[in-house]
């Protein structure tokens, strides 16, 4: 018997629409970096993307549980003295609720060519809505 090698040819990519509305920030994210790596088939490889294209809707609406509205918080630095900049989850989710799943997701996807590969095949929206209609994309439950 031989063992299945999974090549370039053998990937065909489905599109899924997750609604955010009410779920927890780790268990949406986990199981959205899931169908974007691909492991959700049975022709999962490792080095190679066989994920499908993720669009979350309502990401606005998430919740998270115990007391990380208050305490946790993203940060970047500009490079400067001084240049550190802190934004709580609390501002982060009403100025830009797209981001806080996009960097749930981004740290479990793998660093470098392969997970950014794989991470621009997830599309977040904060409204009900997406331009994404024509892809037919169907429902996934998280």
């Amino acid at each position: 018997m031989k063992t299945f090698n999974t090549k370039p040819a053998d990937i065909r990519r489905e599109w899924y629409v997750v609604n955010a509305e009410g779920k927890t920030l780790g268990r949406l994210a986990t199981g959205i970096a899931r169908v974007l790596k691909g492991k959700h088939k049975t022709i999962y490889t490792p080095h190679l993307d066989t994920g499908d294209y993720v669009v979350v809707v309502n990401a606005g609406k998430i919740r998270v549980t115990g007391n990380k509205l208050a305490e946790k918080f993203y940060v970047r630095h500009s490079g400067y003295p001084g240049g550190l900049k802190k934004v709580f989850l609390k501002e982060q989710l009403e100025k830009h609720p797209d981001r806080v799943i996009k960097a749930a997701v981004w740290g479990m996807l793998p660093k470098g060519r392969l997970g950014r590969q794989m991470f621009k095949k997830l599309k977040v929206y904060s409204r009900a809505d997406h331009p994404h209609v024509a892809q037919r994309a169907k429902v996934l439950e998280v």
